[in-house]
């Protein structure tokens, strides 16, 4: 629809819809969808999907459930959207969110958001899921499986999130949304006598196909159907890609085929085995007529003729506008992106070159502190090792000044008793007398000598010791 298409300009328009919906993850271990299991026939929603990556969403707008989505992380696709006709409101702008906890479960958002509120806040943003930057730029626009067009007004904007599209063409996404539009209206609410007891899925089997490498491209979009009241029945609808002008009918069980082995998407397949053939036959018949292109009959039918008209020709009148539009948007989404990454850049830069800084003045404190220490705690062994040699010095001193006057008084009492003994001696005696005489003369020269040298001694090694210890060293000239 062009409405949907020229919309994109509310883009960045956070706060035109500032209640928007609340989005509710479900683990897969769990049996349902806690409030969303309204929009499954008895309560009870598909079976069969149990991949890791299956993530179930209750989707929510001013925390009322307006429709389930069974999301895959894998290929950033839903797999299915399970909703209600309602009466559908005139087309609203687009207004497109993302769902935060698909990607960061542990951050404090309960409410699904528009992307640029979440931009450096959510962890891993876009690692789950697809985000509006896998979509600009390529040739394929956001398709949604749960069509605005078939919703009142606060479903209808509850549609317009990302975990509810898939990767289209424009010209398929215009093909299935007037192919199922119809069919629902003209095919199978008439034919269900209980309104609000008409279950529709839609849904798409991912291809190997991806968008930026990123974002899978069905390779099939599928509706199922079940109206579960008496006289009920249930249909499934197959379109594939590759050909925007195919709509196959098919059973229930026939379409579970095609999907996932195991898959059953209503239960007990919406008393596939009992259903009404009249009802069933005339069903087929208004889906036939719709293949066919012929319009089916009802009271609304030239209204919706003269407004689709309307809306092709503004769609093809605006759809330039809108492609320059998405390329300003999708430059400036870069241009953000770039001056974070350089302000990040930047603050990185700098950190690191502080805390370099601020590491290598901490290394040299470290080490002046050490050799500080090292020479204090050295000071003291210093002055003992002095303390010890001066006194070592002067026991030297002390001992060589006993020994010496030791020395000298033994020569008067040597030189009495050889007088003494003279007399007894003789005349013979002189000889040996002037020996001792001499000898102890010159001893006692000797003695003067070795004492003196050795006080001599000990002040010379007193000083050098204190000179080596406190005047600085010189070269070899000085």
């Amino acid at each position: 629809e062009w409405t949907m298409k020229t919309s994109i300009v509310f883009l960045l328009c956070i706060s035109v819809f500032p209640g928007f919906s609340q989005g509710r993850v479900v683990g897969e271990d769990e049996t349902g969808f806690a409030e969303c299991n309204v929009f499954f026939p008895g309560q009870v929603p598909p079976e069969g999907f149990t991949e890791p990556f299956h993530v179930k969403i209750c989707q929510q707008y001013n925390k009322e459930p307006r429709f389930a989505t069974l999301y895959s992380t894998k290929d950033k696709i839903p797999l299915y959207s399970a909703f209600k006709y309602t009466k559908p409101a005139q087309n609203k702008e687009e207004n497109w969110l993302v769902e935060p906890q698909i990607d960061d479960p542990e951050n404090d958002l309960h409410e699904m958001v528009h992307e640029a509120d979440i931009v450096g806040t959510v962890a891993n943003l876009g690692a789950n899921q697809a985000l509006t930057s896998d979509y600009v730029g390529s040739s394929y626009e956001r398709g949604l499986l749960n069509p605005s067009l078939l919703n009142e007004e606060d479903f209808q904007m509850a549609t317009y999130t990302l975990t509810n599209a898939v990767p289209l063409s424009p010209s398929l996404s215009q093909s299935w949304h007037r192919d199922i539009g119809r069919v629902v209206e003209q095919a199978l609410v008439p034919h269900c006598s209980k309104k609000d007891h008409l279950y529709l899925l839609a849904g798409a089997i991912p291809s190997s196909v991806r968008v930026k490498g990123k974002v899978s491209v069905p390779e099939t979009l599928w509706l199922a159907a079940c109206c579960d009241a008496p006289e009920g029945w249930s249909l499934g609808l197959v379109k594939k890609t590759n050909d925007e002008n195919s709509l196959a009918d098919l059973t229930v069980g026939q379409l579970e085929k095609q999907l996932l082995a195991g898959v059953h998407l209503f239960k007990g397949n919406c008393g596939e085995d009992n259903q009404s053939q009249e009802k069933t036959k005339a069903i087929l018949q208004a889906v036939s007529q719709i293949r066919s292109g012929e319009q089916v009959e009802t009271s609304d039918n030239q209204e919706a003729k003269d407004s689709g008209l309307v809306r092709k020709v503004a769609g093809i009148i605006a759809t330039p506008f809108i492609k320059i539009l998405e390329l300003l948007i999708y430059v400036f989404v870069e241009l953000v992106k770039f001056v974070f990454y350089f302000v990040w850049l930047v603050i990185k830069r700098v950190g690191s070159t502080v805390l370099d800084g601020v590491y290598s003045l901490w290394n040299a404190l470290v080490s002046y502190l050490k050799a500080i220490s090292m020479v204090l705690i050295s000071i003291p062994y210093d002055v003992g090792r002095v303390i010890v040699n001066i006194s070592l010095g002067f026991l030297q001193i002390v001992q060589d000044v006993a020994s010496l006057t030791y020395r000298i008084l033994c020569i008067p009492v040597g030189f009495v008793l050889h007088l003494a003994a003279f007399p007894y001696h003789s005349i013979c005696a002189i000889p040996s007398v002037l020996k001792d005489m001499a000898t102890g003369i010159g001893g006692t020269f000797s003695l003067v000598i070795d004492a003196t040298a050795a006080l001599l001694h000990g002040f010379y090694y007193l000083a050098g010791h204190i000179v080596k210890r406190f005047v600085p060293k010189g070269s070899s000239d000085d």
